[in-house]
Formats: structure tokens, sequence, C-alpha cells
């Protein structure tokens, strides 16, 4: 399993990373990317502090903690300058808290995610066909969920990005113990979001070149 969108008690989870990735290496995880919420209030407190935790875990780990951020309820106009800036402070993997159908996140986020430069736009809702073919271009994933709530529009972006031709991820949203998943689950979710076979093996191909090119940026080896 690699699951690349997870939350510790940096922002609204339960766990302390250590625990987060020592209970998914206990599952059979490669990577687990924890993107904690950020805004411009904590986003260069959070980074810094995932940052420590990788590098002192991945030393002894078997599991590889990828350390990010997720801009969450941010105005659409101020996404793309704080993603910059996030970047600046050597974020390897940012995701963008997108439209989705169980909160009331601002309408544009999804554009402005997209027009950032991000890597996963997270639960994006009732995305819009456009929106499915910039992310083709831009290269950035759309998520299909696995967190209840979120997950309520998984049909609708596993066909608009099948429509489109952009990539998908699948990503737990985890924010405690009890919502990390197995890959035999992920299947499963993919599957009810009407993916086939060979599109569930592509979308876990996604998160691995995602996963590698996170590493290479944080100067590690798969």
């Amino acid at each position: 399993m690699i699951d690349l969108h997870s939350h510790s008690l940096y922002s609204d989870g339960e766990l302390l990373p250590a625990e987060a990735l020592r209970r998914v290496t206990v599952l059979g995880y490669r990577y687990l990317g924890i993107t904690d919420h950020v805004d411009a209030s904590n986003y260069d407190l959070v980074l810094e502090r995932l940052r420590r935790a990788a590098a002192a875990l991945n030393k002894v780990s078997a599991t590889k903690l990828i350390p990010g951020v997720e801009f969450t309820h941010v105005p659409p106009s101020q996404i793309g300058p704080l993603v910059a800036q996030a970047r600046a402070l050597g974020a390897v993997l940012v995701v963008v808290h997108g439209e989705t159908l169980a909160e009331p996140v601002a309408p544009g986020t999804n554009r402005a995610g997209l027009e950032a430069d991000i890597d996963i736009l997270a639960h994006p809702g009732l995305i819009t066909a456009e929106e499915a073919r910039l992310a083709a271009q831009r290269g950035i994933m759309l998520e299909i969920s696995a967190r209840a709530g979120h997950s309520l529009a998984n049909g609708h972006v596993a066909a608009l990005a099948r429509q489109e031709g952009a990539g998908l991820i699948l990503n737990t949203d985890a924010h405690g113990p009890g919502n990390y998943i197995s890959r035999e689950r992920a299947v499963q979710i993919a599957q009810g979001a009407g993916l086939t076979l060979p599109e569930c093996q592509q979308m876990f191909a996604n998160a691995e070149a995602l996963a590698q090119r996170a590493l290479a940026r944080l100067g590690l080896e798969s």
C-alpha cells in the first residue's frame, strides 16, 4: 500500500508521526505521506516538524515517511502564492483540499489548486471536465478518497479522469489508526468508483511514481 494523504497530531490527526509510521509498517505499507492541514498561519511550522520527523524515522524504518502539507480552506486567490512559498521551504509533497461535497470549500478552490505547483488535488468533488483536463495537462493527480464523506464523488471523479486523461491516486486521508487500509481494500474502493483492474494498477503506478519523486526531492532512494 502507498498512501500519500494522511494526518498527524500536527493538524487534526490523532497520532505522532512515529506512531503513524509504525502502525502502517505493521500493515505492510511501503510509503506514508503525512500531509497535515495548513494555511498561511502554520505551513512553515508544520513542514519543519514533519521534515524533522522524516529525517529521523527514515533512517530506521522500512516504510518511508514522506513529509508534506495540505492547504485547506485557503482562499483560492492565496493558494498559488502559498504553494510557491511552501515549495521554496522544501515541501516535497503538496496537496490542496479540493471542493469535497462534505465541507463548504470555497468555489474556485479546485481551479486555483490545479493552476499551482501541487502534486495532488484531494477529494475534488464535482470537478468539471475542464478542470480534469487541466489536471491531465499539468500532471496533477486527482484523488479517489477512502474517507467517508469525501468519497461521495469518487465515481464522478473517476469518470471525468478517464474522459480527460487525468491521473488518479487513491489515499485514505487518515486521521486515526482505524483509517488505514490494505491494498486489497483500496482496490475494492477503486472498483466501487468504477475503475477496472488495469486502471487500478495504473493508479498504484501513479502513486509509486509520485512517491519516488518526493523521495528524490528529499535526497533519498526508495
